[in-house]
């Protein structure tokens, strides 16, 4: 490719649109698994991706100036980090970017002063082998799994920080 990835942390106003661009993309597959294009990824306002970007906090993967991943990460108030929506554009899938920014948005949470994060937590559906397989590696375990439908059960994995 001739260029590096860089990670670094996502700005809500300049990298929004180009996060919800690829958000819907990244999603095109799974809404395809489940036979579900109504899934929230696939219908978020910009609006909304803003306020999520505002609330938390989330990082990029940038090749150049194109974001091609990105991830998005909460702290609740009883330390859960809370960690969503990690995308990679398909074209840059399986070279070790989704775990990248996996460990920064982990990094990110486990340096920062009280209240300090407790656990990671994330879901995907149940049939999303590839990201199970990522998380699994990662050293997520599942803990809890939740039928939303006939089509999609959410598993539920979850760290400690």
């Amino acid at each position: 490719m001739g260029m590096s990835v860089t990670i670094s942390a996502a700005d809500a106003t300049q990298d929004a649109e180009s996060i919800l661009k690829l958000q819907y993309l990244c999603y095109q597959r799974e809404a395809e698994i489940y036979q579900d294009w109504s899934i929230e990824p696939l219908t978020q306002s910009l609006d909304a991706l803003r306020a999520e970007l505002t609330e938390g906090r989330a990082f990029v993967a940038r090749l150049g100036d194109e974001i091609v991943a990105s991830v998005r990460g909460r702290l609740d108030e009883d330390g859960t980090v809370r960690i969503a929506k990690l995308i990679v554009h398909p074209r840059m899938q399986r070279h070790g970017i989704g775990g990248r920014l996996l460990d920064a948005i982990e990094s990110h949470y486990a340096a920062e002063p009280a209240p300090a994060a407790k656990r990671f937590q994330l879901f995907t559906g149940h049939r999303s082998e590839g990201n199970l397989r990522l998380y699994r590696s990662k050293g997520y375990a599942q803990v809890a799994t939740r039928e939303i439908g006939p089509q999609l059960t959410l598993v539920t994995l979850e760290k400690a920080a």
